[in-house]
């Protein structure tokens, strides 16, 4: 007995503590069982993020939050005065006396001459646009022209790096019979002349249109060179017009109604450009505040229709590439290390307001950069630095890297690697260099099934990065061709661009304006409704 006693003793003991334990793990299941449901809902962002289907079949949303003139002229046709002096406008100047163009001798930094018989880089002028007819000269060594001394004196030069002075401001007067022979008065109240060569002043008080007066010039629109963005189309209507310009373009130009269009045709994704600025309620003159709000509907009508959401800083501040496409004020590339962090500020931004929700697939850093104009070195700063910025909100989100215009494809593979869930973004036309100029329409196929492969091939590994054939489209120079070679170049693009490991994005959706009697392929709206492209059964 004496011995049963503590043998049974123990036994209690330990049926006890087992007992016990179980009793804390049913509180705990008790718990979970609570807590799950609100931990889910509480995750579900991240949840949906994680299940992305890839790869993606997206379009471009060109020109809705970034203006690309192109794809919508007739944007710009209320300007009320000198809707063809935008800022960027580049100008040749040509002395009526002298017969003589104007130019800032060695490109910019000394005085500005008139003495030279024909008119290239150095003889051209980019206009910033000031107030309807007063603007400041531009030269190609990024001077502007003004007066000497900082005003104090009447010798033109071109030495000032600051746009910010009056000295550098002249308004342009032009005759009423032919718009292209013109004036400049200074800031000193004086026109400027073509006294000879060598001496161009602001000291003129004449009058008069004649050839022999050495104020007129005449002044020669290289409309090639003519950039129509969103600072174009912003501070040409000016501060009065342009939110109302703005704001009716972008309840317009996408709706609903398209979300339901593509969601109904076999597209899953789109990818929105938007510019800097677009964090601001209230941006730096000429941008006009309110695509945000723009942005916020898209993401709404994209979890409506089951379509994910691709955000593309397709614009940074100074200009990464000097198009239009990246509101460039006068087509130079400025963009570079001093940048860096306000454009992290950008993502930051973005990735803080959507990384919860469910329809976002990625964030794209920046587009399109252009070397050498951009150093790699700074761009891989940027990059690391605007991945840790989306990775502050989110683990799911993917983070886009796009290559770098005019440089190595695969110059990023091995920095992007040491990454989580980073994409490369590369973009291919069949179009903009000699290469495709003179081909019919088979050797643009058999382009896209040979060197589009293998170049996709060449980005596409096991343990890289994703690879996103962010832009493409059925836009090429194969005149005359058929609607089915037209078809066939959509599947040739379709087959191949589908390898791309997260996808692919046609540029772009919809191209207003365009000739109805005429093929529409910058409009993937246009190819689908016109059943030129199939994406349903893809």
């Amino acid at each position: 007995m004496s011995y049963m006693t503590p043998k049974s003793s123990i036994y209690i003991s330990h049926n006890s503590v087992f007992l016990s334990k179980k009793t804390e793990m049913a509180k705990c299941n008790c718990y979970i069982t609570l807590l799950l449901p609100f931990y889910l809902l509480s995750c579900a962002p991240f949840l949906s993020l994680a299940q992305i289907n890839l790869p993606l079949k997206a379009v471009n949303l060109g020109n809705w939050l970034i203006v690309e003139g192109w794809l919508q002229p007739s944007l710009f046709d209320e300007i009320p005065v000198n809707k063809d002096l935008l800022d960027g406008t580049q100008v040749q100047l040509l002395s009526t006396k002298l017969n003589k163009y104007l130019s800032p001798e060695n490109g910019g930094g000394t005085i500005v001459v008139a003495n030279r018989s024909s008119a290239s880089g150095w003889e051209t002028f980019r206009l910033w646009r000031i107030t309807e007819s007063s603007f400041k000269l531009r030269v190609f060594n990024k001077q502007f022209v003004g007066l000497e001394n900082q005003g104090q004196g009447n010798t033109i030069v071109a030495v000032s790096t600051n746009p910010e002075g009056d000295s550098e401001t002249f308004e342009i007067l032009r005759n009423s019979d032919n718009p292209n022979r013109v004036q400049f008065k200074a800031s000193n109240g004086h026109f400027l002349q073509a006294q000879t060569e060598t001496v161009v002043t602001a000291d003129y008080d004449g009058s008069g249109w004649e050839d022999d007066n050495p104020s007129v010039f005449q002044m020669k629109i290289l409309n090639d060179k003519y950039l129509k963005g969103e600072f174009q189309l912003t501070n040409g209507y000016g501060p009065d017009k342009a939110p109302q310009v703005m704001q009716n373009h972008w309840n317009t130009y996408i709706t609903e109604e398209d979300f339901s269009f593509m969601s109904n045709n076999g597209l899953n994704a789109v990818r929105i450009p938007v510019g800097w600025w677009i964090k601001s309620d209230t941006p730096p003159k000429p941008y006009v505040g309110g695509s945000l709000q723009a942005l916020d509907n898209a993401f709404t009508w994209a979890e409506k229709y089951g379509m994910k959401v691709i955000v593309d800083l397709h614009a940074v501040q100074s200009s990464q590439n000097g198009y239009e496409h990246s509101s460039t004020r006068d087509g130079y590339q400025e963009w570079g290390e001093s940048n860096v962090q306000e454009t992290v500020d950008v993502i930051d931004f973005l990735a803080s307001r959507y990384a919860k929700n469910p329809s976002l697939a990625a964030i794209e850093l920046m587009n399109e950069p252009l070397a050498p104009g951009v150093n790699l070195d700074t761009l891989k700063k940027f990059y690391s630095a605007g991945y840790d910025a989306v990775r502050k909100y989110t683990s799911t989100a993917y983070v886009i890297f796009s290559n770098r215009l005019s440089a190595d494809a695969t110059e990023l593979l091995s920095f992007a690697s040491a990454f989580d869930r980073v994409v490369i973004d590369v973009h291919y036309y069949n179009l903009y260099t000699d290469l495709f100029t003179n081909m019919n329409a088979q050797q643009n196929i058999d382009f896209i099934y040979n060197q589009r492969s293998s170049d996709l091939g060449t980005l596409n590994s096991d343990n890289g990065p994703l690879t996103f054939v962010g832009e493409w489209t059925c836009a090429w120079n194969a005149n005359g061709a058929s609607m089915q070679d037209y078809q066939n170049f959509a599947k040739a693009q379709v087959d191949v661009y589908g390898r791309a490991t997260f996808g692919w994005a046609y540029w772009s959706y919809k191209r207003a304006e365009s000739n109805p009697d005429t093929q529409n392929p910058w409009s993937l709206r246009w190819m689908i409704e016109n059943n030129y492209i199939n994406l349903k059964g893809d």
